[in-house]
Order: structure tokens, then sequence, then C-alpha cells
């Protein structure tokens, strides 16, 4: 059990119930918001990382149960995101958040922080400026951030997300893989979570939607042949990043690059991925290729755009420098639902095929 008191886990649900959910996606990427729990499923700790570590530490935990009729099949597919509200760690923060996808609780989530800054806007639950920057400070499990919503005549037209510190920690480390045949190393760094980074180059593909079938198989691949080389901060390695160099611009100071982001077990990132965008600024910032005043303009699978810029120096924890990342996106509404979920269903909580 994680510091704080754990929430007693009740016995099965008998009784079926509603949730109402707000679906957003950013860059591609969707975002399940669900800012009111259910009555029975309540969460327990000092702060945000204490909540999900104690949902974790409890099979059969009810908001655990919840993730998945939410994230999984029929209401939910392999690839799902989400969040779920939950109260801040203090008075210096408006809400927090616990991130979810189809396995489980991640510790941070750069795409949702951009829809939960639109969300909580235009929802009035943070009030924003007419023309200008309103921060909306929410609590995650790796930190506290930022999402800064810019707004011109009182409608949101991007978002910034200002992130932990992030960092490189690891440099060239091996991977030798058996199908394919072949031997390489990667870059590590941490960006809210950790991400292994790797020249797509490296087996001959392209980063384009045909091919995504590929990366779930590679990702997978490398993140077992790296095992807990690949733990950082009591944590596993939470995605491996294929990257493409598409362009570098020093009159302009602009690095312009596409990325494929294999996160958890086999998800793809339809985004340019936040908190992977992060981890490649800290990663370009230890290269020396993305010093301050610098941006990185940042693709997806999909070829939409994040562009991120070094926003401050920070302490590092490594030999690596450390950086303050800001990464501007946007999010839109996409509906609101009102799910039913029965445990009497028989395909309760739910199920996926990969």
């Amino acid at each position: 059990m994680a510091n704080g008191t754990a929430a007693p886990v009740p016995s099965a649900l008998e009784a079926p119930f509603w949730v109402s959910t707000d679906d957003w996606h950013t860059a591609g990427e969707p975002f399940r918001i669900i800012a009111e729990l259910p009555p029975h499923c309540e969460t327990a700790g000092l702060t945000v990382a204490d909540r999900r570590w104690n949902i974790m530490a409890q099979p059969g935990h009810p908001v655990d149960t919840l993730r998945k009729s939410l994230c999984q099949e029929p209401r939910g597919h392999a690839d799902m995101y989400g969040g779920f509200i939950v109260p801040p760690d203090d008075d210096g923060a408006h809400f927090g958040v616990l991130f979810f996808h189809k396995d489980g609780f991640s510790t941070a989530c750069g795409h949702g922080t951009i829809a939960l800054g639109c969300w909580a806007v235009q929802t009035g639950r943070v009030k924003a400026v007419e023309d200008g920057k309103t921060d909306v400070v929410i609590d995650v499990p790796s930190g506290r951030v930022v999402a800064q919503v810019c707004t011109v005549g009182g409608k949101v037209v991007h978002v910034d997300f200002i992130n932990v510190p992030s960092y490189q920690w690891a440099t060239k480390v091996p991977v030798s893989l058996s199908s394919p045949a072949l031997d390489f190393t990667v870059e590590i760094s941490w960006g809210g979570a950790s991400y292994a980074f790797v020249d797509v180059k490296t087996f001959g593909l392209r980063i384009e939607p045909a091919n995504h079938d590929a990366f779930v198989a590679l990702g997978r691949a490398i993140k077992a042949a790296l095992g807990t080389r690949g733990r950082h901060l009591n944590h596993d390695l939470y995605a491996v990043c294929f990257y493409d160099e598409l362009d570098e611009d020093p009159a302009r100071g602009r690095l312009t690059q596409r990325n494929v982001v294999v996160f958890a077990d086999g998800q793809i990132d339809r985004s340019p991925c936040g908190s992977g965008t992060a981890a490649r600024v800290a990663l370009l910032l230890a290269q020396g290729r993305l010093q301050p005043g610098k941006t990185l303009v940042h693709r997806s699978i999909i070829n939409t755009e994040f562009t991120a810029v070094v926003e401050a120096e920070a302490a590092s924890p490594t030999e690596f420098p450390a950086c303050i990342p800001r990464i501007t996106g946007m999010a839109h509404l996409m509906g609101r639902h009102e799910f039913y979920v029965d445990p009497a269903d028989p395909t309760f909580p739910g199920f996926v095929f990969r």
C-alpha cells in the first residue's frame, strides 16, 4: 500500500449505474473525462500519486473496474485513454486527475492535460480571461503541471502544457531483438514517464498509419528486451518512441521531426504524445540541439502537430541537463456520453482484442 489510507474494496457490484463522460481528442488522440465518480468508486490518499498506487495495489478496486468498463470494449477500444477527476494534493491546484488507458493508470499524459485545460475553461470550472492566458493547475501522479489556456474573444485557440522537470537518464542502452534480428541502442528520458527513443530508419520503416501493426510489435519487443533496465523512479518504461528527422533549420531555430509512440502494452498514440514530446525536448537539450529559444515541431503518425520549447532549465537528478518543457497543442470536444454499466452484462467489465 502507498502513502495515505487505502479505501476498502467493496464486494462485487450488484446494482447497475450510470456514469457521465466528456469525450475530447487532442491532435487525434482520445481523452475521456469523468468529472464525477460514482458513489461506490472512492479513492484514498494524501496525493494523486498515492491514490494511483492505492488503486493499483488492490485487485478488483472499484475504480479499476470502472476504468475497464469505460476504456475497453464495448464502450471503448484498445487505444482508448481518459482521466478521472479527483481532489488535488492541496489548494495550490484546481483539481487532480488519474490518467487511465486499457492496461492501467499512467503517471503522465500531456495530450490529456491539454484536453483538461480546454474542458476546465469551457465548462466554467476555471474562469478564463476574455483575451489572454489562464493557468489551469492540475495535480497528476508525476507532479504538478499547468495547462495554460490561450483565449481570444472568449474562444480557446490553443493550450500550452507546462510539464514537470524532464531529463535524459540513460544513453546508448543496448537492445537485441530476435525478430527482426537487430542490435541497436536507445536513449531514455523522463517527461513524467520514461520513453525510449530509437530512429525509425533502424527498422527500414516509414512513420505512417499503414505500418501501425509493425510499430506495435516492435514497441512490445523493445520494452520486453529492455526489461528492468527501463525502470526509473520505481516506474517501468512507459513507451517506445520511433522518430524520424525531417528538417533542421538553424537560421529559424527550428527542428522538425515525426514520431510514433507505442505506450503501455501496444497502444499507438495518434497525437505527437505530450509527455513524450517533453521527454524528447529533454533529450534534444542534452544533445545540444534544442537550446532555449529554439522550437521543436513534432508531428504524429497521422501528421497532427505539437510545437515545443525549453521553457526554463531546471536542477537535474542525473548527469544530463533538465528542463521545464512547454508543449503547445489544441483539443476538441467530440461529445458527451451517459454510459449505463450493468455488472450482470456478460461482457462486464469489458474486453479487448490486443
